[in-house]
């Protein structure tokens, strides 16, 4: 096939790793034909997809970890047994939106497991990327025979709304994991779902696939609706055919596992929480089949359609109801119940609701969306925004596209073919046409925090100190990029700073981020610390001073920082480290 567009990947192939809230993937293409996009199949009792639930069997000191089916297919099977075995086991489940609160993020940040045990995050996010990893790569040498790993790209997929802190987390789990840091580039997900839609007609040589045909200066939302997250961007068609990002990322913890919180938030009040507990505890084999049930019926059900949603639950859970409410059938549960009693109904081994009343679960969900969409369209630069593209797994669930349609009746809602893979493919994408996005817009206003000479009149008075006989102003907020500003890949802002004492080895610098567009000290409301860089400094006694040119390098996926000596012309990169706890 002839991709029309040569692949700037310097590899043989591009892998991706999607690791999502509730589903995990990984695509691959091969760097001749980069459009033809290949996925593993995972199987799941009578389910088969292209992605794999995001759970993590881990025995305790660390020998065996599942991922996927597999890990609750055997936890299931260590619950069931009398030795009691599985206690020897942690069994971790959604746990990724632990990263979605970027101010709590740290490197030993606790993750817990179903029944509350904790280990460090890091281990967790580790062990999963490992496993996807290494089955990736034995997938990938069925294809092509006898590759070195050296010879694979690894993009690994993020949610456009964290911050620099959860970024660099997952990058530090990746390297754990294997991935050489020269091989792992970090794609933000609705930039990825993007690139899937504007390169589809390549992939399929069909110059009608998707968003291909769009002419230069459209723009378009990208509603990336996850698992976990809905990450919301603008993006506009340029005259050579990139995209550049007109709003910085935007969104919140609105995504499929949402509705799966309110479903079972209505299962533990029907049942009570010491029965859910004990459920759990007993059969968790049917505790699962009850969630991959419920991911059927979400992505399903139909919009306005009158009549009952019904749900085959196990026997297990009607049983185990009846026994400990002491009752001698799951209906009297129902009748006892004061808060549910009226809203389901049991019959034939299954819990049957009005279809509008199942629909209330996605309600609190799809409501947070688009009320968030429309403060969105009130933004100058969105105004004019005619078309909304939805990706992701829960994009598929059609009482999610009836919303957004008819609460944007007025605009052209396309919804891509395989939009679940979207991100996932267009992460694989990404890899070899890295500059398809050529300018970003800044999330935050970003700075550096200053000591300069104090000026009456103009600096507080509160903030006046004598530093070796000169008075100072302390915690000055040094701009370096405006929040909204749009800036190209390597863009890099630089600045000379001096050591106050000649004689410090190492210069600390403390780069801080900003809600507002124009801070004038790092202690204000809306300012926060995103890291200390710490600079070393020359000793060789020659100097009477000494300066450094800091650069901060943004516009990629990841902030970057130079440090140069401007004495001895040395010049560094520095990860600064933002995890410290």
């Amino acid at each position: 096939m002839d991709t029309k567009i040569a692949s700037k990947c310097q590899k043989l192939i591009v892998a991706a790793i999607d690791f999502g809230t509730t589903y995990s993937g990984y695509a691959f293409s091969m760097k001749h034909d980069w459009g033809k996009v290949m996925t593993n199949g995972w199987q799941g009792g009578s389910l088969l997809s292209h992605k794999a639930p995001t759970c993590l069997l881990l025995k305790k000191d660390q020998s065996v970890s599942l991922f996927g089916y597999e890990a609750e297919d055997r936890y299931s099977e260590l619950t069931a047994e009398e030795s009691k075995d599985h206690e020897n086991y942690y069994f971790f489940q959604r746990f990724k939106m632990i990263l979605h609160e970027d101010v709590s993020v740290s490197r030993h940040i606790p993750c817990k497991d179903i029944k509350g045990k904790t280990l460090e995050a890091g281990t967790v996010f580790m062990h999963c990327i490992k496993y996807l990893k290494n089955h990736l790569f034995e997938e990938i040498k069925k294809s092509v025979v006898g590759i070195p790993e050296e010879d694979i790209d690894f993009i690994l997929t993020v949610p456009a709304i964290w911050g620099d802190k959860a970024k660099m987390f997952m990058r530090e789990a990746a390297l754990k994991a294997g991935i050489k840091k020269d091989r792992l580039i970090i794609a933000l997900e609705p930039e990825a779902a993007s690139i899937y839609c504007q390169y589809l007609q390549i992939a399929k040589d069909d110059a009608s696939s998707a968003l291909g045909v769009v002419s230069a200066g459209t723009k378009y939302m990208v509603l990336d609706l996850g698992g976990g997250t809905a990450d919301i961007t603008v993006h506009q068609k340029c005259e050579d055919n990139t995209l550049e990002e007109v709003l910085p990322a935007s969104g919140g913890p609105w995504g499929g596992k949402s509705v799966d919180d309110a479903f079972l938030k209505f299962l533990t009040e029907l049942a009570g929480e010491k029965v859910m507990e004990a459920f759990k505890q007993k059969y968790m084999e049917d505790y699962l089949e009850i969630m991959r049930v419920f991911e059927t019926k979400k992505r399903t059900i139909k919009p306005n359609k009158t009549g009952m949603t019904n749900m085959t639950i196990p026997q297990a859970f009607y049983k185990l109801c009846s026994e400990m409410h002491n009752v001698g059938d799951f209906k009297e549960v129902i009748e006892k119940n004061t808060m549910h009693k009226g809203n389901v109904k049991y019959g034939g081994g299954k819990l049957k609701w009005s279809n509008e009343y199942f629909a209330g679960f996605f309600k609190k969900t799809i409501d947070s969306i688009v009320k968030h969409i429309d403060e969105l369209f009130d933004e100058d630069m969105v105004r004019d925004v005619e078309i909304i593209v939805m990706v992701g797994g829960f994009s598929e669930c059609m009482l999610v596209q009836d919303a957004i349609r008819k609460n944007f009746e007025h605009k052209k809602v396309i919804v891509p073919e395989e939009a679940g893979l979207a991100v996932l493919k267009g992460a694989v994408f990404f890899g070899h046409v890295p500059d398809a996005i050529s300018r970003r817009s800044a999330r935050y206003t970003y700075g550096i925090q200053t000591w300069p000479e104090f000026r009456p009149g103009f600096h507080l008075e509160s903030k006046k100190v004598s530093v070796r006989g000169s008075m100072r102003c302390r915690d000055v907020f040094f701009k370096v990029i405006t929040k909204g500003e749009k800036i190209m890949p390597g863009y890099t802002k630089s600045q000379i700073f001096q050591a106050l004492n000649s004689e410090e080895k190492c210069l600390e610098c403390g780069v801080f981020i900003s809600d507002q567009k124009n801070p004038t000290y790092v202690d204000e409301h809306g300012c926060r610390l995103l890291g200390v860089l710490q600079v070393p400094l020359s000793s060789d006694g020659k100097q009477t001073s000494c300066e450094i040119e800091e650069s901060l390098i943004f516009g990629e996926t990841e902030l970057r920082f130079k440090a140069k000596d401007v004495y001895t012309g040395v010049q560094r990169e520095i990860m600064f480290d933002l995890l410290k706890d």
